[in-house]
């Protein structure tokens, strides 16, 4: 049973993805299969080992702002403008008269992390600061003719609290106010945040959520060098394979989603419509990576929401399609729901679209609100060959009917960090 406390609905999907820049389309995409991994087109990766992403193509941060707003744009890196344009999307589908809005209690909660620089802005710097030796730089060269080179806001494009920023100062939103950076889990703690500070009677209207883009040169070549990435660039759609014994390694994507997280009595009293409940929350930490610290966010996150682990019709998992990170999650997963009369469906919506960093959670978890909505969860795609070392039932091959009223989602950073969080299909 829900608890008898201020109660936390979801009245707003915002989402700017490669597989679509709305509900609509992306639910489109996952009902034909359609993959949004491609071969990168946002700059020449002829050089690098991985030349496939989750790429949104053709965005243009322009369009989702106002006039008077579009010049802030030109201090925004695009995981930035991601964000921005996922957060007005967010409310435009909410309804809400932000006039109506007490805008201290208004909160932002955002997952973020590491934005890389455009080269056109280190290039000069570096360049004047080089001595000819690889691997070198001269550092009093740097300071005294280096630096001058470097944009003066250039730090303000790159700094990860700047996607809260911008969407508060946007919005006018000036109650409660923080950025996570956990990695992929950022989103979902985010969210997480949002959900017990409403709760908790300081906040009645939240835009949740995250964002990144990591498709430009300096970044794609750091991942190449410090990420398991798949190498599948013949057939980039095939590439991101979540829980097959036959993956390679993650596919990086962009994009970003926001949720409004919104108390229940406010939505009801403007007539909002309500796509689902946040009933459940929990984070752990897994030492080792065994999955046992896993199992622990989800048995707290069930119990919050007070149901049994048979109550939830699918797992909305992490699923990056790494051969560890896989194997770990499906054991946390095994744990909670190994003993259920019947398996527990595990999807994972990256193989559409790729591992969108703090963005993911957000967006997995709008798959499955909207998946309860139509009655139906897409299948994972890529998913040809179990892997004994992941033993969790996928949902593959084919569209499924919606059983149950709860989902769970999931999420982790390579190092431990993990969260859990269930929804319910709204019903009055």
């Amino acid at each position: 049973m829900v608890s008898s406390q201020r109660r936390a609905v979801v009245t707003g999907i915002g989402i700017i993805s490669p597989i679509g820049l709305d509900p609509a389309s992306c639910w489109q995409s996952l009902c034909q299969g359609r993959s949004g991994i491609k071969p990168i087109q946002l700059f020449d990766a002829g050089g690098l080992p991985v030349r496939i992403a989750g790429e949104i193509v053709g965005f243009d941060a322009k369009k989702f702002v106002d006039k008077k707003d579009r010049k802030s744009l030109r201090v925004m890196a695009r995981s930035i403008q991601l964000a921005v344009a996922a957060a007005q999307l967010a409310l435009n589908d909410s309804k809400i008269d932000k006039d109506k809005l007490d805008p201290t209690r208004f909160g932002v909660e955002f997952g973020a992390s590491l934005i890389a620089s455009e080269l056109e802005e280190l290039g000069a710097a570096s360049q004047v600061s080089a001595n000819c030796q690889p691997g070198t730089v001269d550092l009093e060269k740097w300071g005294k003719q280096g630096l001058a080179n470097i944009p003066p806001l250039w730090m303000l494009k790159y700094l990860p609290n700047m996607l809260a920023c911008h969407i508060s100062i946007m919005h006018n939103a000036q109650g409660p106010n923080n950025t996570i950076t956990e990695s992929d889990a950022a989103g979902l703690l985010a969210l997480g945040e949002a959900f017990r500070i409403t709760r908790r009677n300081q906040a009645d209207f939240f835009l949740a959520g995250g964002g990144e883009s990591r498709i430009n040169p300096l970044s794609m070549v750091r991942q190449c060098l410090f990420q398991p990435l798949s190498k599948h660039n013949e057939e980039p759609e095939k590439a991101c394979r979540p829980f097959d014994r036959r993956r390679d390694g993650m596919v990086i994507g962009e994009g970003a989603t926001v949720l409004v997280l919104e108390e229940l009595e406010h939505a009801r009293r403007r007539g909002a419509k309500i796509y689902g409940e946040m009933v459940g929350f929990g984070a752990a930490f897994d030492r080792g990576t065994t999955g046992k610290g896993l199992a622990r966010a989800i048995r707290a996150a069930l119990t919050e929401a007070g149901i049994n682990p048979e109550a939830i019709d699918h797992v909305n998992a992490s699923g990056t399609s790494t051969v560890p990170g896989d194997a770990w999650e499906a054991r946390g997963i095994q744990e909670v729901f190994g003993s259920c009369q019947l398996p527990v469906p595990v999807f994972a919506a990256k193989s559409y679209f790729g591992n969108l960093g703090p963005g993911s959670a957000p967006t997995e978890i709008a798959v499955s609100l909207l998946a309860i909505e139509h009655g139906q969860l897409p299948a994972t795609l890529n998913y040809e060959e179990p892997d004994p070392a992941c033993p969790v039932t996928v949902a593959a091959r084919e569209i499924r009917p919606i059983r149950k009223a709860y989902f769970l989602k999931t999420g982790y950073t390579d190092l431990g960090q993990c969260a859990a969080a269930v929804f319910r299909k709204w019903e009055e």
